[in-house]
């Protein structure tokens, strides 16, 4: 039976490495890792006073996890301008809270670079920001910086359906 509706010849699922970021309507560059969109409910339990040994579960307050953008360091500032929003050397005069919280949208896409899942992720702002990783001489590797993304919640664009591939 085939798992996808349209293309009906695949039977995998997709890949994690054909995605981007966007933030203010813009493809943040160089992305290279996104965290996992999480979230999770806690559970309240609860027994009646007429009840001797059965407990009942409900849900209760919803938590979404931050996620973590990675990238190679460049001279693009969108990282730590929008980090600065939130912390500005020169004291909290210097903070804007008009423009630091941002919805961003994750887009996974195919291989042929077509969008396949896109989720907006609300109300982010930046709560840890890595400008330049540990640098070592005896290391072959890119130097990344990160930014972690408070949010408030996301929900799946539903208006991206299923398409065919070629």
């Amino acid at each position: 039976m085939a798992e996808f509706s349209v293309n009906t010849n695949r039977f995998d699922p997709y890949r994690t490495f054909m995605f981007q970021v966007m933030v203010d309507g813009s493809i943040v560059a160089g992305v290279s890792k996104v965290g996992a969109l999480t979230r999770t409910t806690e559970v309240v339990t609860h027994r009646p006073g007429n009840t001797l040994s059965h407990q009942y579960v409900s849900p209760g307050l919803t938590k979404h996890e931050p996620i973590v953008l990675e990238r190679g360091v460049t001279f693009d500032p969108a990282f730590h301008e929008w980090a600065n929003e939130v912390y500005n050397p020169e004291g909290l005069g210097g903070v804007s809270l008009r423009h630091f919280r941002k919805d961003i949208v994750v887009t996974l896409m195919n291989l042929q670079g077509v969008a396949v899942r896109s989720y907006k992720v609300f109300r982010c702002w930046p709560s840890a920001y890595t400008a330049l990783p540990e640098l070592s001489a005896n290391d072959n590797a890119i130097a990344i910086q990160s930014l972690t993304l408070q949010n408030e919640g996301w929900e799946l664009d539903e208006a991206i359906v299923e398409t065919a591939e070629f």
